[in-house]
């Protein structure tokens, strides 16, 4: 999984195999603009925590460049947040009554008398309007023109070892405006934005697995390793493909024929047609019909190299053949953004809602939540409420770093996976024995123990903290209706209030039980080639269960099932969930692994390592719901629950 630091996003953990005031009963947003006593409107949370006093370099000189979004709230934000969660609960009277994009637009977007008055506004502060869709007016101009508009003081200040500009005080917009503007993006230049056009790079130099593997969970014992936890531990599945997958989280036949399926990441594969062409063909899935696969790309792609463009051709093919494995006949469409900074990933997830490309979302990126902004997080929210309201639901890994304090330091979760509306993907280890037979899973967590140079032990066995599945409690999100009840009190208090908790539901992520991906690579001489290698992450669960609820979405007719979060609580408790825990059968769960030193073949040596399942950080999936593995992963049972609701 992609991360972002300020604006920047990653891949949401791409493991190599290696706005509104709380209604009742509503979901609690970012806040909205509170009027002043200057006669203007605040924007609340627009001066980031790190411009404090102390850090407070000096004004910035007026001539600075200042480019900035200014977020429309539209016609009716505290209706639009009741509706979405009206449409999405099953207990309501109006579950399932979508709006078209056009209705959705036309009851709840900006009115043309709004955006002119904003326009007004900036145009008459001395700014630029440079752009003007449905949701935002960009804007540039100079440091004298952004104070007067959004009256504040812009100031330099030291963050690390950086110097980066700020307001001194939160933004404001006049007092007539108050509930037309949502929130404004762009202020502070953390971190520095490249403005420059690249052309994409070639794909990344190959990676591949060793052997030896096991063809399907424990097939292949490591007899002449040591021992680990008191037992012989099998090597490392080569790879899980869709049969399987399918097998274990009880697809049927059902195929997702006839449901649409989206993707969002930063850039594009330039090789993804043919790859997924052919690796459906090598591992027995579903060949691709004219038009099943769709790219919706920009016109051009920024900020290539800070985002290691070449990185994210990976993820894509992740995603894509990960929902065609699981649900071979649904219709995918892949919508990149130019680059992996906010503002671009936003206007990916936009023109999804705006057009309707699909009713399922698949996003595998993120960050941790100390990142995140309340401008940034109103700005995804209305997104993510006028998707449901539309019927679209979007699903989003949930980290692969545990609670976070390894990579850290802190104990916090993801973002956009904390936002009340999407859910949030957690991670498994999982095990598909002989037959396609589903075994057990655990919550994904890894300990990693190197073999001793004298081969007749694991030193300092179990080992380090690697990797984990993404989840705990948040800090800034107020726990939503359809966690009450379900969500341990321990773990909604955690922080102190009462949050949202996360993940909702997870499926397989450990790369040591992962998934095998075909893709062109940079080969060792240089020239491209198609290979393939096991990987895994939050980044593989996301589509995964993407797959799966288009499956459950065929199994009713078609019908959208919209934001999920309700349905997925709903059926909390029953059959139709693998109830994941940590210990799953008695003793130790562990397999081992050995990898080639440079990630291509043996002629700089091999390592051999063992690699625990189920130790993730301070986070425990328990019996019950739990901040690893949610309400636990599909059942068989799970799809066809669908049809009766």
């Amino acid at each position: 999984m992609r991360s972002i630091r300020g604006a920047r996003r990653t891949r949401a953990g791409l493991s190599l195999a290696a706005t509104l005031p709380l209604l009742a009963g509503a979901i609690a947003l970012a806040a909205p603009a509170a009027q002043a006593d200057t006669g203007r409107a605040t924007l609340a949370g627009t001066k980031p925590l790190w411009a404090t006093g102390t850090a407070d370099k000096g004004a910035t000189a007026d001539a600075t460049k200042v480019t900035a979004r200014v977020y429309l709230a539209g016609r009716d934000a505290a209706g639009l947040a009741a509706y979405a969660r009206a449409v999405s609960d099953p207990s309501s009277a109006s579950y399932g009554k979508y709006l078209s994009a056009k209705q959705a637009q036309e009851r709840f977007g900006a009115t043309k008398a709004q955006i002119a008055e904003v326009t007004k506004w900036l145009t008459s502060s001395g700014l630029s309007v440079t752009g003007t869709t449905e949701h935002y007016l960009s804007v540039s101009g100079d440091v004298a023109a952004a104070e007067k508009a959004f009256g504040t003081q812009l100031h330099n200040y030291a963050k690390g070892k950086h110097t980066y500009r700020a307001p001194s005080g939160a933004a404001s917009v006049p007092g007539p405006l108050d509930g037309a503007v949502l929130t404004v993006t762009g202020l502070d230049s953390a971190p520095h934005k490249a403005d420059h056009q690249d052309e994409l790079p070639p794909p990344d130099a190959v990676f591949r697995n060793s052997g030896p593997f096991s063809s399907y969970f424990g097939s292949n014992i490591a007899r002449s390793l040591p021992s680990a936890g008191g037992k012989k531990v099998p090597y490392a599945v080569k790879g899980y493909t869709g049969k399987q997958l399918r097998a274990a989280y009880g697809a049927g036949r059902a195929t997702g024929k006839g449901v649409r399926v989206a993707i969002t990441d930063a850039y594009a594969s330039p090789t993804i047609a043919q790859d997924a062409k052919k690796y459906a063909a090598k591992h027995g899935d579903a060949p691709y019909a004219k038009g099943q696969l769709k790219q919706v790309l920009p016109a051009d792609y920024t900020k290539t190299e800070e985002c290691g463009a070449a990185g994210w051709y990976g993820e894509e093919t992740l995603d894509v053949e990960a929902v065609h494995a699981v649900a071979p006949k649904a219709d995918i469409t892949y919508v990149g953004a130019s680059s992996c900074y906010d503002d671009d990933l936003l206007d990916s997830l936009s023109t999804i809602v705006d057009k309707h490309l699909a009713d399922i979302v698949s996003n595998s990126w993120g960050d941790i939540e100390a990142n995140q902004t309340p401008q940034l997080a109103a700005a995804y929210d209305q997104v993510f409420q006028l998707g449901a309201i539309e019927g679209i639901g979007f699903y989003f890994s949930s980290g692969d770093n545990g609670d976070e304090v390894a990579n850290t330091g802190t104990k916090q979760v993801d973002t956009p996976a904390n936002s009340a509306w999407v859910t949030a993907v957690g991670g498994t280890s999982l095990a598909v024995g002989k037959g396609d037979s589903y075994q057990w899973e655990t919550g994904w967590g890894t300990l990693k123990a190197n073999l001793s140079a004298d081969g007749k032990s694991w030193t300092d066995y179990p080992g380090a903290y690697t990797s984990g599945a993404g989840g705990g409690t948040s800090r800034t999100v107020a726990q939503p209706f359809y966690q009450k009840g379900v969500v341990p009190n321990a773990l909604a208090r955690a922080n102190g209030g009462v949050h949202r908790v996360v993940p909702d539901i997870s499926a397989i992520a450990d790369p040591n039980t992962g998934f095998l991906v075909g893709q062109t690579q940079t080969l060792p001489d240089g020239s491209l080639g198609y290979d393939e290698y096991r990987i895994g992450g939050t980044s593989l669960a996301a589509p995964v269960i993407a797959g799966v609820q288009a499956l459950a979405q065929q199994q009713r007719g078609g019908r959208a099932i919209g934001f999920a979060n309700p349905a997925i609580y709903d059926r909390y408790g029953s059959r139709v969930y693998h109830d994941v825990t940590d210990h799953p059968v008695k003793g130790d769960l562990a397999v081992a692994r050995v990898d080639f030193a440079n990630g291509v073949d043996a002629s700089e040596g091999l390592l051999t390592s063992v690699r625990s399942l189920g130790d993730d950080a301070s986070l425990k999936a328990v019996r019950g719901y739990d901040d690893v593995t949610g309400v636990g992963s599909p059942a068989p049972g799970y799809v066809s629950s669908y049809t009766r609701r």
